[in-house]
């Protein structure tokens, strides 16, 4: 399978199966235009698994009139502990920025490519070593 030739699904449903459904929960923590969540079934807090969402409006220009694009952005943390005790946050973060013009089937259509290459097996390889053919 080569990145370079990958296939996406235009028109295409993504959905999880399997696994347990975890509740995520508010930690309190405060973000700008956002909430940050926690899994609370994790029971070790240097490796509670946490994410930050953050909303950005889109605005209008005072002098021509014109909107900007909203951003929209998810960012999970996966910590772990380290053989010499130090943790390391690994993270995944997920952007979308839409102009307020892109009906909400192309902005929900742009979500569903952006899954795909994420779990597409032709962008396996990218994700495992960053082989880029």
């Amino acid at each position: 399978m080569s990145l370079k030739t990958m296939t996406l699904l235009t028109g295409a449903t993504v959905a999880a199966s399997g696994g347990t459904p975890v509740v995520l929960s508010d930690d309190g923590v405060t973000i700008p235009n956002g909430v940050h969540l926690i899994f609370p079934s994790d029971p070790d807090y240097q490796t509670r698994r946490q994410i930050t969402v953050k909303y950005r409006q889109p605005t209008i220009d005072a002098k021509t009139s014109v909107y900007s694009k909203d951003k929209k952005s998810m960012c999970l943390a996966l910590p772990i502990v380290l053989a010499d005790g130090r943790v390391v946050f690994n993270t995944i973060r997920v952007e979308r920025e839409v102009h307020p013009s892109l009906t909400a089937a192309q902005a929900l259509e742009l979500s569903l490519l952006g899954a795909q290459m994420l779990i597409d097996s032709e962008a396996a390889a990218f994700w495992a070593n960053g082989s880029l053919s």
